[in-house]
């Protein structure tokens, strides 16, 4: 049931970004500059920080830097909507696999700061994270083009 309704919320993201153009993918719509494409970038960073870098223990680079701790919030004009997308959804294949191979959902982080969280805890939090920007994701598409609902 977690599995399902973390995949619904993942999909929803892509939803919200679907046949939006390139421009609209990366105007910012609120003063804080969040912009379509950085959303799921974000998003694209939390499956890796939960699942591969706290939950499996990976030594994986995150998408934000020393310089720019915000980097995982902001599509590059160097980075395309395709590899963004692909990013995004390259990580919650893994995310997936992570999940599946666990023995149980009691399994506890590697990462030595997070070995209190549970898989279990990992998985809620990603749908309330996701579900939480998919919100965001609804008013700033509704801002775009007037598109609303799931």
């Amino acid at each position: 049931m977690l599995t399902g309704f973390l995949d619904y919320q993942r999909a929803t993201v892509l939803r919200k970004v679907e046949g939006l153009s390139e421009e609209d993918l990366r105007r910012p719509m609120v003063p804080s500059g969040v912009t379509p494409l950085g959303m799921v970038k974000h998003l694209a960073q939390v499956e890796r920080w939960w699942f591969r870098m706290c939950f499996a223990g990976e030594d994986v680079a995150p998408l934000w830097t020393e310089e720019d701790e915000d980097a995982d919030w902001k599509a590059g004009p160097d980075e395309t909507t395709e590899e963004i997308l692909g990013l995004y959804l390259a990580e919650c294949d893994l995310s997936r696999a992570i999940t599946d191979a666990a023995p149980t959902l009691e399994e506890r982080a590697r990462r030595a700061r997070f070995e209190g969280y549970t898989l279990r805890w990992i998985l809620v939090h990603m749908i309330e994270e996701t579900a939480r920007h998919n919100g965001h994701a609804d008013i700033i598409r509704e801002l775009i083009d007037g598109t609303t609902g799931e």
